[in-house]
């Protein structure tokens, strides 16, 4: 019955999409012959103008490979839009490559062009045109159509409708955080219907709220008398090694498994991935998420974003320089070593702010009305102008415009073993601005805090997010209390 229900969801959602896809050929068709004039019209035409026959199968191809037509139930709507969006963008390369093959290899036809042609301006040609339109609106259809009808899911689910019933193999910490996520995430569908115990026999009857059916030694019996959907295996750390007995006899039930690692998640910088090298599986407990495509988009907007931060603040950076000068002897800008991604050290470039003599080297933190500050070194701290030399250290690659930010070295030696998880900040760049700054935690604040804050932008880092924290910078502005 589960796997007919799966199968009419993905129908459902395989023919949504082909409608999704259909509609978008049709307006960009529409907007091309409303552009370039209408001429004759028939059906035949229309097929062949529009694309329609040509994208459809081929982003239904692209979308299985991406794996949007798998059971979802329990992953984040934001990363079936990314999905969504790869698929169209490889349907559409797809789309022009195969009307490419099929002139000869010549310039883009125009298919059956509709109105003039301008060969000499790209996206008035018709066809360009239609194409251009295609491309924007084919993926931004079919991800609202998907997350109208993942919404509606949820709420079907919510009041107790296309349920999943799930068994927690685990009775501990693990086991009871399992189900506890289960339940607070409702809108997945899935509901803890019973617990088994990790020891091979329990007097045990009930685990929060849930009836506990036995132990490891009736694994068989509690299965064939309690049919479920899936099982979770939620098993302690000490329990590893029986783990490939335990999946050995769970081949003789047609249910699904899934496995809950013994780890701490706010640990993680990111979700875990598994790969395969020559059929032997490998769990990636933790990658820096700036690898690939990702690393390569961060790095072109540090480049461009620190070049046009340079010329914008170019009559700011003269005015300060000249300010430092007179005020106080000294070099202009202050160079200390600093650590980033990887444990690379770097020397920072700031303003300098205090008297030249008592730039200390020491570890410590700058108070509030510390005497080693200037009067132009406190207005600059507070504003944070001080900080403007540091694009300089954006362009050269030593730090990222957001990002966690950089720590003295002897600091670091310090924190490692102090503070459980200080290190996964290396994992990206340090920033000129972050997630914990936006959020008030600068100078001398809660360190505990500002590790979470970190630790939360690692794990769920995207390009989307750190446009977010500089639009949040610029929109709070750059004075704050804690700035000394």
């Amino acid at each position: 019955m589960l796997k007919q229900r799966n199968q009419l969801f993905v129908t459902i959602f395989a023919c949504t999409d082909a409608v999704s896809a259909a509609g978008a050929c049709a307006f960009a068709w529409w907007i091309r012959r409303s552009q370039f004039g209408v001429y004759e019209f028939g059906m035949e035409t229309y097929l062949q103008d529009s694309l329609t026959v040509m994208v459809i199968p081929i982003l239904a191809v692209a979308m299985y490979v991406v794996g949007l037509y798998k059971p979802r139930r329990d992953q984040a709507l934001h990363g079936e839009v990314v999905q969504v969006f790869k698929a169209s963008l490889v349907a559409m390369i797809g789309v022009i490559v195969l009307i490419w093959m099929s002139a000869g290899g010549q310039r883009l036809p125009t298919v059956q062009t509709v109105g003039p042609v301008f060969p000499q301006a790209t996206f008035t040609e018709p066809f360009r045109y239609q194409i251009l339109i295609l491309a924007i609106f084919l993926p931004s259809m079919i991800s609202v159509q998907r997350l109208s009808l993942r919404l509606a899911l949820r709420a079907m689910r919510r009041r107790g409708r296309n349920t999943r019933h799930v068994a927690v193999l685990g009775v501990g910490r693990l086991g009871q955080i399992t189900a506890r996520t289960l339940e607070r995430n409702a809108w997945t569908g899935i509901r803890v219907a019973y617990f088994i115990s990790h020891h091979e026999q329990t007097n045990r009857e009930e685990c929060i709220e849930k009836p506990v059916h036995g132990g490891t030694a009736e694994l068989e019996r509690i299965l064939e008398r309690y049919p479920v959907d899936a099982i979770y295996l939620a098993l302690p750390n000490a329990m590893s090694p029986q783990l490939p007995q335990i999946l050995l006899r769970l081949e003789r039930f047609a249910v699904d498994v899934r496995l809950i690692p013994d780890v701490r998640l706010k640990y993680l910088p990111q979700s875990m991935a598994v790969s395969e090298l020559e059929g032997m599986p490998i769990l990636s407990y933790r990658d820096s998420p700036l690898s690939g495509v990702g690393g390569v988009l961060k790095r072109s907007i540090d480049i461009i974003g620190s070049i046009v931060g340079l010329i914008v603040f170019f009559p700011v950076f003269v005015l300060i320089a000249i300010l430092v000068k007179l005020t106080s002897s000294g070099p202009v800008i202050f160079r200390q070593r600093r650590v980033s991604l990887a444990g690379d050290t770097f020397k920072i470039y700031k303003f300098r702010t205090m008297t030249y003599q008592q730039q200390a080297a020491d570890a410590t933190w700058t108070d509030q009305n510390d005497p080693r500050v200037t009067k132009i070194g406190g207005f600059l701290r507070q504003s944070s102008l001080d900080e403007i030399p540091q694009l300089l250290n954006v362009l050269r690659g030593d730090m990222s415009l957001v990002g966690p930010r950089p720590e003295r070295p002897e600091l670091i030696d310090r924190f490692r073993d102090d503070w459980r998880g200080y290190m996964i900040r290396q994992h990206v760049k340090a920033g000129m601005t972050g997630w914990a700054q936006v959020n008030g935690l600068r100078g001398n604040t809660s360190l505990r805090k500002r590790l979470q804050y970190d630790l939360f932008y690692i794990r769920h880092w995207s390009i989307l997010f750190d446009l977010r924290i500089l639009m949040m910078t610029i929109v709070r502005g750059f004075i704050h209390k804690n700035a000394y």
